[in-house]
């Protein structure tokens, strides 16, 4: 999408100016902006909310296009009765995850290729948590970056 440089106040201006406007016109500037016709019996409210919403776009920038896949699939995964899979966010290297485990809070950071937990570099997180728990663990779960499935609660 071309993203189009403009001065905030003459979005701002223009955005105020939309409710002033003749259904006739806000047509027009529908098929302006979308170069298509709107639906047939779309309201005037939501007429002049996806009209500002496009403005907006243009003027500032859209969606990008890794998170529109991302939107894209859900709605795929949603009209099909799916769960949804939300993704795992990416950390930076130096990154400080904190968990309490019995007790002890327990520290680890990211490194480029592996993580460093009480002065020890481990290749994953899942080893961190074995080496804290004595059990096998994921270790994303364990500190909280995955969402926990069924009724296994973390301690």
């Amino acid at each position: 999408m071309r993203r189009r440089v403009i001065d905030q106040g003459g979005l701002a201006s223009d955005l105020a100016g939309l409710p002033g406007l003749t259904s006739k016109e806000l047509l027009a500037r529908w098929k302006a902006l979308y170069r298509n016709t709107p639906p047939a019996r779309i309201s005037r409210q939501l007429l002049l909310r996806a009209i500002a919403h496009r403005m907006q776009e243009i003027a500032l920038g859209g969606v990008k296009p890794a998170v529109r896949r991302i939107l894209d699939k859900a709605a795929v995964d949603a009209t099909a009765g799916r769960e949804i899979a939300v993704p795992t966010p990416a950390f930076k290297p130096g990154t400080r995850l904190l968990r309490e485990w019995r007790g002890h809070t327990h520290e680890v950071i990211l490194l480029e290729d592996g993580v460093l937990y009480d002065g020890t570099r481990f290749r994953s997180l899942s080893e961190v948590a074995r080496t804290i728990t004595g059990a096998r663990w994921s270790g994303p779960r364990f500190f909280g970056l995955k969402r926990q499935e069924g009724n296994h609660a973390a301690a």
